[in-house]
């Protein structure tokens, strides 16, 4: 599968506060290659998550997430949020050009070829990951005409133009 060559996404979503009275929620965020659309009517997409990962566990509580594709130029988004035994989601963000999306609450990357923001319809258990499958909400294309980021044989790569 490593002669597949992908897209490169970031998965993000708002991981709503524990209390009440508590601290606010947290922003969570993960590199993804195993992204895809699933239907144009109605449009749905599917992400595939290490089962018991993080955004796994979220995503099984918190039904909104969004998706940010990366731009060629965002190479070191990615591997910073692919990284493993990371420090935390909070300082992962810090410094990176985001909004935050009206309808998920999650953070979207500025400069990203399109963002979307999801809503869970349905969870699949795949062998050691979940599928999840998301209806789109919002799609924006904040830098459309720019080179993809691409993930191939084990590296991220450039398309020669």
């Amino acid at each position: 599968m490593s002669r597949l060559a992908a897209g490169v996404c970031l998965i993000t979503a708002h991981e709503p506060p524990s209390t009440a009275d508590g601290p606010r929620g947290e922003d969570v965020g993960m590199t993804a290659t195993a992204f895809m659309s699933v239907s144009l009517d109605p449009p749905l997409v599917l992400v595939s998550l290490r089962e018991g990962s993080r955004m796994d566990d979220l995503l099984a509580e918190q039904p909104l997430w969004a998706v940010s594709v990366l731009a060629d130029g965002q190479l070191q988004v990615a591997g910073r949020f692919a990284m493993k035994n990371r420090i935390s989601d909070r300082l992962l963000f810090e410094g990176l050009p985001t909004v935050r999306g009206a309808v998920s609450g999650a953070l979207l990357l500025s400069g990203a070829l399109a963002t979307l923001e999801c809503r869970t319809e349905s969870r699949v258990e795949a062998g050691d990951h979940t599928l999840v499958i998301g209806r789109v909400l919002t799609a924006t294309l904040p830098t459309p005409d720019a080179p993809p980021l691409t993930y191939f044989r084990g590296r991220y790569r450039h398309l020669a133009p």
